[in-house]
């Protein structure tokens, strides 16, 4: 990775354990130098979002990795919430789930998801999209100012 790419904060909203030691290992592997905070549900996601008890010095991310079923509040609500917030809606989201569903799909973009990408149940296939989604964001794309 050239060293002007700048470094992000990237938040996953992941309940899978599996899924998030997945996503630290594909940071890891392609040296991917964003720093990266992991809630386990939608609630957490909202109140670290909006920087609320335990969450209270936490950063403002610059890409929100969203599953869409988590418990408590699941990603679609999640991201009503945050594109409905005006500090909140510029952050992109991906939409990062197990879901091949159209209705999913089509639902996510509705709410203004800014991808939606299937997991890859392959772990290889996994590290490539990780290192994909983080080049297109931190390379290609601007991002707005915090």
């Amino acid at each position: 990775m050239p060293s002007s790419t700048k470094v992000i904060d990237v938040l996953l909203v992941e309940d899978d354990p599996g899924d998030v030691l997945m996503t630290r290992e594909a940071f890891e592997h392609n040296k991917v130098r964003n720093r990266l905070s992991v809630v386990a549900d939608g609630v957490s996601a909202m109140e670290f979002l909006r920087k609320e008890g335990e969450h209270a010095d936490a950063p403002t991310p610059d890409l929100i990795l969203l599953d869409l079923n988590l418990p408590r509040m699941d990603g679609r609500e999640v991201l009503q919430a945050l594109k409905a917030d005006a500090a909140l809606r510029a952050i992109p989201v991906v939409v990062l789930t197990t879901s091949e569903a159209e209705e999913d799909v089509v639902r996510s973009y509705s709410l203004h998801a800014n991808a939606y990408v299937t997991k890859p149940v392959d772990f290889d296939r996994f590290i490539d999209v990780v290192k994909q989604i983080d080049e297109f964001f931190v390379e290609v794309v601007r991002l707005p100012t915090r």
